[in-house]
């Protein structure tokens, strides 16, 4: 899943998000920063978000099991692997995995998994605390090395 594919999808699903989350049209627009009407055009499909309304959407309702469903993952860590945000340090702890996630490899203390859904990798210590991103299977692979080396 690339930037533009989960712009499409987040748009898709804004208004039953908004729904799930029990707000009217017109508090959802407020806290998105955008008009009503520009909102009811996402909802209706005659139109889709702007990179911005969904990183601000994600941020603000991160713990919506349709954008779980949809993605696989915590919404603001594949927002910030959509932008590119790159670290190798512990981000956040996870559930370990058991649902959108299948084992590529394990190294040492860490295991390297494929999100079934959007398909990217992510490398996790034995603790469930996330390491690191991406969506180069190869590039997730060198890291996984190089965590298991400093051990």
């Amino acid at each position: 899943m690339n930037k533009n594919d989960f712009i499409q999808t987040v748009s898709k699903h804004m208004k039953s998000i908004r729904i799930e989350q029990q707000f009217s049209q017109e508090e959802m627009a407020e806290m998105l920063g955008i008009s009503k009407k520009t909102l009811i055009q996402i909802e209706k499909e005659r139109t889709v978000a702007n990179w911005g309304t969904v990183v601000t959407l994600c941020a603000l309702f991160n713990d919506s099991d349709i954008l779980l469903n949809e993605i696989g993952d915590d919404p603001v860590e594949f927002v910030k692997l959509l932008a590119k945000e790159v670290a190798y340090e512990p981000k956040s702890k996870t559930l370990g995995g058991r649902v959108w996630w299948k084992v590529v490899t394990t190294d040492g203390d860490y295991v390297m998994q494929q999100n079934v859904i959007s398909s990217h990798y992510r490398i996790l210590d034995s603790k469930d605390v996330r390491w690191y991103s991406s969506f180069d299977a190869d590039d997730a692979m060198h890291v996984l090395a190089r965590l298991a080396r400093n051990q």
